[in-house]
């Protein structure tokens, strides 16, 4: 009989609101966004680093009003840095970050998804007592907190 595999615990409430750490193959937004929910957390703060078993980095084109993507594997992620908000009910995530390669070459911009490789991810999530919405700005096209 195979011993039973729990799995780690992934938080830890600190007095300004959550510590993750995130493990190898954790989807990262996924995890913030299920952090979200089951915490009730109006909005947020984010900072973090770690490794990335994969990311894609997004550019926005005004033109099209679209992001034009970027995935890009195993880099160490030297930051992480957004907000967490809610959009139509549902939480949102809206992320930057910069990563480097094995040559020491960085990368950075919007992130549009990111899963944690070998190793581990650690994310500060700093809670704001105000539930902040984002919606799209017509004239960005764009999704935009709203004050």
């Amino acid at each position: 009989m195979r011993p039973t595999m729990i799995e780690p615990r992934r938080s830890i409430a600190i007095p300004t609101g959550f510590l993750m750490v995130l493990r190898q193959g954790d989807d990262v937004f996924a995890r913030l966004e299920a952090l979200m929910r089951e915490e009730a957390i109006p909005s947020a703060f984010i900072s973090g680093l770690g490794f990335a078993g994969h990311v894609t980095f997004g550019f926005f084109d005004y033109e099209k009003k679209e992001y034009a993507p970027k995935t890009m594997r195993d880099l160490e992620l030297t930051n992480l840095s957004g907000t967490l908000a809610w959009k139509d009910g549902k939480p949102s995530v809206h992320a930057h970050g910069t990563a480097g390669d094995d040559s020491f070459r960085t990368f950075g911009g919007h992130l549009l998804g990111l899963e944690v490789g070998r190793g581990s991810l650690e994310i500060i999530v700093t809670v704001i007592p105000t539930r902040l919405e984002r919606a799209v700005d017509p004239g960005i096209g764009a999704n935009v907190l709203q004050l």
